[in-house]
């Protein structure tokens, strides 16, 4: 194929569905659609659209092809995303993914590093899939658990991830404090809604608490937090999250299988270019003053 700009017309085409949407988002005249879609339709000679009056649809042929431009333009949007971060200075895009748990350090951090370089666009991602930095979809991730082993990666321990087991100073007013883990039958508790959660918490509680007596039972940390709040039960949070509200106790000494680790990772092509390596170092000082 020697003409790309007939192919790119036909991929919008086809993921948009008619030729005005496919011309706003080239930013060409619709005439010129159409002219894209009877040169590249003449010389591969198969129809790749069904014409009707509410667009085109594409045909077999087409739908072949809107998965090879598709991937086409995946691979060049991560190629760019790579680009962007092998600059000599700190500008243009940081991206950085965490869990979104982590956010109340993760912001102020990032805030404050902006500050310093107004010139750079912060990207911060929170989501539980693995955002992939081979293909430029993050500068920096910090992840949490069994350290990252995705080849490429450059990984550095981070902070610990200290747990401990909290209950708001209501729910002790109403049900008392657990004297020990043969006590914990008589209270209710936060827990993941996710039985197969690999959390270290998480398998501890499903080991040491009985099925009935995790009453309230959440999607993510974020949930079992305002649960725990609230005066639902009893759960787990970060130490240094539980530490920021003076509502919450500690109801037992944290036991080390509650805690895990949190690990810093960059890809290789990145990890030591300016932009990089400067919010490395400002994530590091920082870090020296979040745990309690």
């Amino acid at each position: 194929m020697d003409n790309w700009d007939e192919v790119r017309t036909a991929y919008q085409v086809a993921r948009m569905g008619t030729v005005s949407g496919a011309a706003e988002v080239l930013g060409v005249h619709h005439a010129t659609v159409i002219r894209h879609i009877d040169a590249i339709e003449a010389r591969l000679g198969v129809k790749l659209f069904q014409r009707h009056a509410r667009g085109y649809t594409p045909t077999e042929a087409g739908e072949d092809l809107l998965r090879v431009a598709q991937a086409t333009e995946d691979q060049f949007n991560q190629l760019v995303g790579r680009m962007k971060g092998r600059g000599d200075d700190v500008s243009g895009e940081l991206v950085v993914t965490s869990l979104a748990s982590l956010a109340p350090l993760i912001v102020p951090t990032l805030t404050e590093f902006q500050q310093s370089h107004p010139e750079l666009i912060v990207r911060y991602l929170t989501g539980d899939r693995l955002f992939r930095l081979e293909y430029g979809e993050a500068h920096v991730a910090i992840r949490a658990g069994a350290a990252p082993d995705q080849p490429d990666n450059v990984v550095q321990p981070f902070i610990p991830q200290e747990v401990g087991l909290f209950a708001s100073k209501n729910y002790i007013a109403r049900r008392g404090k657990p004297s020990d883990v043969e006590d914990f039958a008589n209270h209710h508790f936060v827990g993941n809604d996710d039985e197969n959660s690999r959390a270290p918490f998480s398998r501890w509680l499903r080991a040491n608490v009985p099925e009935q007596a995790i009453t309230f039972r959440c999607t993510n940390n974020f949930c079992m937090r305002e649960a725990v709040l609230a005066g639902a039960g009893i759960g787990f949070m970060a130490r240094w999250e539980a530490a920021r509200d003076p509502d919450l106790v500690e109801v037992m000494e944290p036991l080390p299988e509650w805690s895990g680790n949190l690990w810093l990772v960059t890809h290789v092509d990145l990890h030591r270019t300016t932009k990089v390596q400067a919010f490395l170092s400002f994530l590091k000082d920082q870090s020296k003053g979040w745990l309690p």
